[in-house]
């Protein structure tokens, strides 16, 4: 892919073993956690994006958390299932090619990447710039991995690594290769 002029970066949480979720999406392991995690920086971050983008599946666990947690931050959903009919808060984009001329059309400099699946083909396709993970003292032996089958490695170089509270430990890598 092209050069794209936005800056697509991820601000994510994962087991120690590199879970998003539980198999079945559940994500009690980190929300009866992360309150103890202190300051965590995603406020700040989330105040410097101007779009969003995350897959269907954690586009329908978003809805389950009651509020909608974005505000006015344009959101995109990219699914090839969803209905856009039952999503009236978000756009609907069916690929990658389509993501990315809405993007570019709404002038999105720095966009905020989420869900395992949509992070993993942003990475694929050099749409992702930063990556910051926020890893949560347990293990849960089996669930949504953050991170898919890529074709290619995808390096990394290392930013900063905090230790923050309940033994959460975040680092940030930029997104070099």
């Amino acid at each position: 892919m092209s050069p794209v002029p936005f800056t697509g970066a991820v601000f994510i949480a994962t087991s120690l073993d590199g879970f998003i979720a539980r198999p079945d999406g559940d994500i009690d392991w980190l929300t009866s956690r992360g309150e103890h995690a202190g300051e965590t920086g995603y406020d700040e971050f989330a105040a410097g994006v101007d779009h969003l983008v995350m897959g269907r599946g954690t586009y329908e666990k978003v809805l389950t958390f009651g509020e909608w947690p974005y505000g006015d931050t344009p959101v995109l959903v990219l699914s090839t299932t969803l209905d856009p009919a039952e999503a009236p808060r978000v756009r609907m984009v069916r690929d990658l090619d389509a993501l990315v001329a809405a993007l570019t059309a709404a002038g999105a400099r720095t966009v905020y990447v989420d869900g395992g699946r949509t992070i993993t083909a942003m990475l694929a396709a050099g749409l992702v710039h930063e990556v910051t993970i926020t890893t949560a003292p347990v293990l849960l032996g089996e669930g949504l991995p953050l991170f898919g089958r890529l074709d290619r490695d995808v390096a990394l170089e290392h930013r900063s690594t905090r230790v923050l509270g309940a033994g959460f430990v975040q680092s940030t890598y930029a997104v070099t290769g």
